[in-house]
């Protein structure tokens, strides 16, 4: 076997070329030809215009919400600040200690979110943040003084403020009752209060995204986009204020970070035009369907599943594996790490990972079999990776800024062999001629929250003078 490159468009080479033929054709739906990427850039372009809208003359699938960020680190952050960051299953709490515009300490304890307090009443899932809150103080000897909390709530919601966040609606795997349309900052601030003993105050909410974005600008003054790439999929961006219609009223930011909320785009059924039976297959097993639309097309928490039903499809009709085949009707049974793994034997030019796989499903399989599943892996991946560059480089043709690092958190992107290089590859080509790195920025979620708290603690004194 050849080893191949991640920027190629990936080839299928099986003995038989009547099953090759049969194979893609069969698979041709997944490849975007020129003329839908067009119309995914268009009609991207179209939904940023409807979501920054006033009156828009229809509801656009993309939030395009106001983070109320108007600034990034500047280097000139100073003192003690809190963090939680809270959109699984396990929440932590963090202290952070800043001087001169660097992190001189950090304090980390993680907590359990019990399935009680995630599908039970909001205000005793928020009372437990509060007593995990005052643990953590005790346990860490911090009491005695005054903390600003940046709060990492990485659901979707509508900002007011910097320090008011209205809850759209509950993910993943949070039910409370009593939260959604309500503001999850007074929420956790009314829980710290009854909670008793704290000096706390919540100035500042965010999800990851936005987080990444400002961890990105720590790291690199030129960061402009945060980006998600891993389990979900979101992006954010600076924007200028003029162009943000529905942001009524005399403001005197220039810019702010918008979170585009992107996992949705398509949700209105925009892209129905690229969907494939297999999209469909995975969207109806998925705890929300017909909701989040674009992460569903490769985001770590589906590439499995796709994998499996394009190789269960092509199974069924005969053209893959002998044998063993009823555990690709089991949703969950290949997950996204299986799928980078087949990836690197692309690369590598072996197929001892796949084999590994198979073997694991107790599937009956030939040399063939490998290299299909190598290219089902292929053709998804770069999908998936075309998907998402399409949409970073509309931003940074939007932006034009002289360069653009782009912050990016998230296992895909860390893990996964052809997304950096082939994103790289195809923002190039999106945006040709804008300058731009792509740059991880591990945890935006906690040191993002800590920093955007000292950020809203700077504009407060601000205005007050």
């Amino acid at each position: 076997m050849v080893a191949t490159s991640p920027l190629e468009l990936p080839t299928l080479t099986v003995s038989d070329p009547v099953r090759r033929k049969k194979i893609l054709e069969r698979l041709s739906p997944l490849i975007l030809t020129p003329g839908q990427q067009q119309k995914i850039h268009d009609i991207f372009l179209d939904e940023m215009r409807l979501g920054l809208a006033a009156k828009p003359e229809k509801e656009s699938s993309l939030l395009m919400a106001n983070t109320f960020i108007p600034e990034l680190p500047d280097g000139t952050e100073n003192g003690e600040y809190l963090a939680l960051d809270l959109g699984g299953t396990h929440f932590r709490v963090i202290y952070a200690h800043m001087k001169n515009g660097k992190f001189d300490e950090e304090i980390v304890d993680y907590y359990h979110v019990p399935s009680e307090k995630r599908l039970g009443p909001g205000e005793e899932l928020f009372d437990f943040l509060a007593e995990c809150i005052a643990n953590f103080i005790q346990k860490r000897q911090l009491g005695g003084r005054n903390f600003q909390l940046g709060f990492t709530f990485s659901f979707p919601m509508i900002q007011k403020s910097l320090d008011v966040g209205i809850l759209v609606s509950w993910t993943k795997s949070f039910n409370c009752p009593g939260v959604v349309g309500e503001d999850a900052v007074r929420m956790l601030n009314d829980a710290i209060k009854r909670q008793g003993g704290l000096d706390i105050t919540v100035t500042a909410i965010l999800n990851d995204t936005t987080g990444t974005l400002v961890m990105g600008a720590y790291l690199d003054k030129r960061c402009a986009m945060g980006m998600i790439l891993g389990t979900g999929c979101n992006g954010c961006y600076i924007e200028k204020v003029e162009r943000i219609e529905k942001w009524l009223g005399k403001h005197k930011e220039s810019e702010v970070i918008i979170d585009i909320e992107w996992g949705s785009f398509g949700d209105n059924g925009v892209l129905d035009f690229i969907r494939t039976q297999w999209d469909d297959a995975v969207d109806n097993q998925s705890l929300l369907v017909h909701s989040y639309t674009f992460e569903k097309y490769f985001a770590g928490k589906y590439l499995g599943d796709l994998f499996r039903e394009v190789l269960l499809t092509l199974a069924k009709e005969g053209l893959f594996c002998s044998g063993g085949i009823d555990i690709l009707n089991t949703h969950g049974a290949i997950t996204a790490t299986n799928v980078s793994n087949i990836e690197s034997d692309s690369f590598k030019g072996v197929t001892d990972e796949t084999k590994a796989v198979f073997d694991n499903l107790n599937l009956i399989y030939d040399d063939d079999d490998l290299h299909i599943a190598l290219y089902v892996a292929g053709i998804l991946s770069y999908r998936g990776v075309l998907l998402v560059s399409l949409l970073s480089g509309i931003l940074l043709e939007r932006m034009k800024h002289d360069h653009c690092t782009i912050a990016i958190d998230g296992s895909l992107f860390q893990h996964h062999p052809r997304f950096r290089p082939l994103m790289e590859k195809f923002i190039s080509d999106t945006a040709p001629g804008r300058s731009f790195d792509l740059r991880l920025a591990h945890d935006g979620s906690g040191k993002g929250a800590a920093l955007t708290a000292s950020i809203a603690e700077r504009l407060k004194k601000r205005s007050s003078r």
